[in-house]
């Protein structure tokens, strides 16, 4: 991995210098050119395609080379690029031999002249006098012992270089190889290169574009060759068209914005909306431009502002003057005078003047002509380029000259009229044109497109109360990413909120949608507190009321107890059922949650019916109550029409997510893998980031804790996703803590715990206090370890959820055993057990088990004790929780051992410290294996690194696949639900089926599952 620096409180990858990439052929090319005796070479590409880069490959190891460069400047040195070259190249010009002929360079090196010859005699004939200063130069190469010449930017050159360029090749006994580099848009028509190029048979090499793959080898290679995401890799080609330096320099510019990410063992980009014109890219392009005639830089200008692909008829009408005949009254006056590569450009164009700017602007290769007649920028990062350095009023006329234009369309483009309109400052046309884009977005499931248009449109103009909440209404926030987004959205509701002049209506509109994004965003007791005085007066908008009430039935609230939560469902399943009855007869006292049946409901909108079915089984299977599983059980899986798909991506991430927290592990795995597909397929970036938490989090329980700190690390970087961001630093300080950094891990999970409570984020409170309250156990400190989980036990108890016990009870019951409360202990357990009743959930019952071994071992009763530890090992291992259970099973060990049964605890102990080791587990490894060095038990060594050789045995990573095949994925899935690439998957799978002695996943699953490695619990 890159060594980092760190900007603040982030952590910045190393950027390195690139490797030359994609260029073997060419270099190939060149170097058998340059083999035999001296030629020419010819190397032509666009301005930062890499023709430098090549030229210094070329030249690595190779020995009497002399590099000239030509430099932009307006009026050339004559013969600078080469007198310069030579300069360099001689230290002492006395040992050169010259003879008398070099006394005519004495122009040219002045502070020479004390070791040149005389100057020669002037000759009356110009071209002759020429004619002698290019054989001395020529004389001068020969004497430094310059065997190949390389000329760079030579489409830069002046006149007179050019002629001594030509004079070489053109010698008979030419002793000078010949390399130069030029841009072909750049060199003028009458310019001597044209003549040099077709002097002899030079070899000519034409550099292109990198293709993606290039593109991901060349990011690759400057973060030392570890792996770029396919979607960024994609992305970086799109904007820079596989541009080398623009490659490059973006890499830079998004490592020094800490917008490069290292997750999974490969580079991402946080997120794919934009891209920065880099410096070095911006000064080339608008160089480029501020050498083009007035009327190319005003075409520059219009096809900068309408950045995509337009027929030269528009282009032209944006453009003119007016701009075209039939919108010239709605174009406006003339802009003045504008930038785009230059002051000077005029306000508008004459038709004349405009074609034959268009010409220069595709001649010189800024623009170019696609197959079917379209004009665009030759890249992306050149048309931004322009576009920025175009004076704001003069922009502004563009744009809303190009909405016009484009108004006048057969077919309108709204986006890019919402767009245009935006930009020209005409509110009320853009958020009509906006609005329009976005409901065409949604309709067509691109949720990431119709999420930024309705957030400009809420944040960016002044919307009046109603149409504000519909906006909002109607932003999709699975695609949004980032709370600073949705910051600006509560800004904006809370900021009309404070209006006096709002209806009831308005107001109950207003508070229902800034309950929802507050939620969203994780505010949770805010956001129920909005939603609950929205309902009141929610009558006119049923569907709203539904939507409130079936939120409000969330347990997120630290304040309401199960009941007061499952009221709010049946509240919000009334509601539904109510407005369905009422289109067809009186609404009757029977009508209850019970009717809400699809014959029922009719009257509620299909996409609203399922989102509230999904938003009932979340609810129910956090309330711990297993109806929840037959609601999951009825909801689709794949989405057979286009509304459908964000409903049944985040139905795949409820019910994983809920599987994980009842200790259905396979389940939620193979949950995860679906929605991990549909929120990559749909673009729900929002939905992908919480769904890779999810895995992050699934994946320390099942302990798959190779890589897992990194993945943990990234997410917990995402900036204001604090739902997503505290979860990740919980799996973060768990991981601290069982790996051996408890100080670490007090800091992290303390800091969660704190934000968790402040935000009311109850669901959060629960692993952090629990490990928390270990590290205290550990170091004695008992009356910590009770306050710690006090709290959160209380939480529990008010809100008669049993299920979030889970991870919290044996620990509390260890810090009340420990302090001589065993009437509490006692209670608790009690508690527990009463409070499970009817909740079937995996984990709850394996947490039971290790509180009753917990209890037994409080009250002396070792033997119960290490039954009661064998059970609750057991059920870890069922579900499977590999971490748990070993500490289980050196808990019935130890208990074995104080019950007097010496052989069977030194048994079950035996394997302990190399199974925590194996995790990663060091410091719990270190110890049960010192209990059994101190009965004269050698425990095997724990396991500390480097290459670990599984035999025949399957290792963590191929079991994790093994378990998948046997749950019934296929590759694809495993391996965007173990965040692995599929090679990696099928190489695991192989060598399992190996191991395994067979040839087909059928048989993989039909003998792991006899052999007894995986479980039937892991199938289900």
């Amino acid at each position: 991995m890159p060594v980092t620096d760190t900007d603040g409180d982030r952590t910045l990858p190393t950027v390195r210098v690139p490797r030359l990439v994609g260029r073997d052929a060419e270099l190939t090319r060149l170097r058998h050119a340059l083999a035999g005796p001296p030629g020419l070479a010819l190397v032509e590409g666009e301005a930062g395609i890499g023709k430098s880069r090549l030229v210094h490959e070329l030249l690595a190891g190779r020995d009497r080379t002399m590099v000239a460069v030509c430099p932009p400047f307006r009026e050339a040195f004559t013969l600078g690029p080469i007198v310069d070259a030579a300069r360099q190249a001689c230290t002492e010009v006395a040992v050169l031999g010259l003879s008398p002929l070099a006394g005519a360079l004495r122009p040219l090196f002045p502070e020479w002249s004390a070791e040149l010859p005389e100057a020669p005699e002037p000759l009356g004939d110009a071209g002759a006098a020429r004619h002698r200063l290019l054989r001395s130069l020529a004389e001068l190469l020969e004497r430094l012992g310059v065997e190949l010449l390389v000329v760079e930017d030579v489409h830069w050159a002046d006149q007179a270089t050019l002629e001594f360029l030509l004079f070489l090749v053109s010698r008979r006994d030419r002793r000078v190889g010949l390399v130069l580099t030029y841009r072909p848009e750049d060199v003028p028509p009458d310019s001597l290169l044209r003549r040099l190029s077709s002097r002899g048979q030079p070899v000519r090499v034409t550099l292109a574009p990198l293709d993606v793959a290039g593109t991901a080898e060349l990011v690759s290679s400057m973060l030392d060759d570890e792996h770029v995401s396919a979607a960024f890799a994609a992305f970086l080609h799109g904007r820079t068209e596989g541009l080398p330096l623009a490659v490059e320099e973006s890499v830079r510019l998004m490592r020094d914005r800490a917008d490069l990410v290292r997750l999974d063992g490969e580079w991402i980009r946080r997120t794919l909306d934009d891209i920065v014109v880099p410096p070095t890219i911006r000064d080339a392009v608008l160089e480029r431009a501020a050498r083009l005639d007035a009327a190319a830089r005003r075409v520059l200008q219009a096809a900068a502002v309408l950045a995509e692909p337009v027929g030269e008829a528009t282009l032209i009408a944006v453009a003119l003057a007016g701009g075209s005949p039939d919108v010239a009254a709605g174009a406006g006056a003339g802009a003045g005078a504008g930038g785009g590569g230059g002051a000077g450009a005029p306000a508008g164009l004459l038709p004349a003047s405009a074609d034959a700017g268009l010409i220069e602007a595709i001649d010189r290769g800024l623009l170019v002509e696609d197959d079917r007649g379209r004009i665009r920028f030759g890249h992306v990062l050149a048309a931004r380029a322009v576009y920025d350095a175009v004076p704001g009023p003069d922009r502004r006329r563009l744009h809303a000259r190009a909405g016009r234009v484009l108004e006048a369309a057969a077919t309108q483009p709204v986006a890019r009229l919402a767009h245009h309109f935006r930009e020209a400052g005409e509110v009320e046309t853009w958020c009509r044109y906006a609005e329009r884009a976005a409901d065409l977005a949604l309709a067509s499931g691109d949720h990431r497109v119709a999420v930024m248009l309705l957030h400009d449109m809420v944040t960016g103009a002044d919307l009046p109360a109603g149409t504000l909440a519909r906006v909002v209404r109607k932003m999709p926030t699975l695609a949004s990413s980032g709370y600073l987004r949705r910051s600006g959205v509560v800004g904006t509701l809370r900021g009309m909120l404070d209006r006096a002049a709002l209806s009831v209506p308005e107001r109950a509109e207003l508070r229902a949608q800034l309950g929802r994004v507050l939620m969203h965003a994780g505010e949770y007791e805010a956001g129920a507190a909005m939603l609950e005085l929205a309902i009141p007066d929610l009558g006119h908008k049923p569907v709203e009321a539904a939507y409130a009430m079936s939120t409000l039935g969330l347990p997120f609230s630290t304040a309401w107890p199960a009941p007061v939560h499952r009221q709010w469902l049946d509240r919000a399943a009334a509601a539904m059922s109510q407005a369905a009855v009422s289109q067809a007869e009186p609404t009757t006292a029977a009508t209850t949650a019970a009717t809400m049946t699809a014959a029922t409901t009719t009257a509620f909108p299909e996409p609203d019916r399922l989102a509230l079915r999904i938003d009932r089984m979340t609810a129910l299977l956090d309330l711990g109550d297993p109806e929840g599983w037959q609601v999951a059980a009825e909801l689709p899986v794949t989405a057979n029409e286009t509304w459908q798909r964000p409903h049944v991506a985040r139905a795949a991430l409820n019910i994983g997510n809920e599987a994980m927290r009842w200790g259905r592990y396979a389940e939620a795995r193979r949950r995860l893998a679906v929605g991990v597909g549909l929120a990559e397929e749909y673009d729900l970036l929002r939905l992908s980031d919480m769904i890779a938490v999810t895995l992050v989090h699934l994946d320390w329980f099942t302990g798959a804790w190779t890589g897992l700190a990194d993945r943990a690390a990234a997410l917990a970087e995402l900036d204001g996703e604090a739902l997503i961001r505290l979860d990740a630093k919980v799996v973060g300080g768990l991981l601290d803590a069982a790996t051996g950094a408890p100080r670490r891990a007090e800091t992290a999970l303390r800091a969660v715990l704190d934000e968790a409570r402040e935000r009311g984020m109850v669901e959060l409170l629960h692993e952090p206090a629990a490990a928390l309250a270990r590290i205290r156990l550990a170091d004695g400190d008992v009356d910590a370890a009770i306050d710690l989980t006090e709290q959160v036990l209380a939480l529990v108890a008010g809100k008669e959820i049993w299920l979030w016990a889970s991870e919290t009870a044996a620990v509390r019951v260890d810090a009340l055993s420990a302090a001589g409360r065993l009437g509490d202990a006692y209670q608790l357990v009690s508690s527990f057990e009463r409070g499970l009743r009817g909740c079937d959930a995996p984990v709850a019952a394996a947490s039971l088990a290790t509180c009753r071994g917990c209890l037994a071992e409080a009250t002396g009763d070792r033997s119960a004790a290490a039954a009661a530890f064998a059970a609750a090992a057991l059920a870890w291992d069922g579900l499977p929780r590999p971490y748990d259970a070993l500490l289980a099973r050196e808990r019935q060990g130890m208990n074995l051992i104080a019950a007097g049964d010496l052989d069977a605890g030194l048994a079950v102990l035996g394997d302990v410290p190399r199974g925590l080791s194996g995790l990663g587990a060091t410091g719990d490894a270190d110890r049960v294996a010192a209990v059994l060095r101190g009965h004269g038990v050698t425990a095997r060594r724990p396991w500390r690194g480097g290459s670990r050789g599984y035999g025949d045995q399957l290792s963590p990573r191929e079991l994790e696949v093994v378990r998948l095949v046997v749950a019934g994925l296929t590759n694809p899935e495993i391996a965007r639900a173990l965040s692995r690439s599929p090679k990696t998957v099928a190489a695991q799978l192989t060598s399992a089926m190996r191991k395994l002695g067979v040839s087909s996943r059928t048989a993989v699953a039909v003998s792991a599952t006899q052999a007894g490695i995986v479980t039937a619990g892991d199938s289900d």
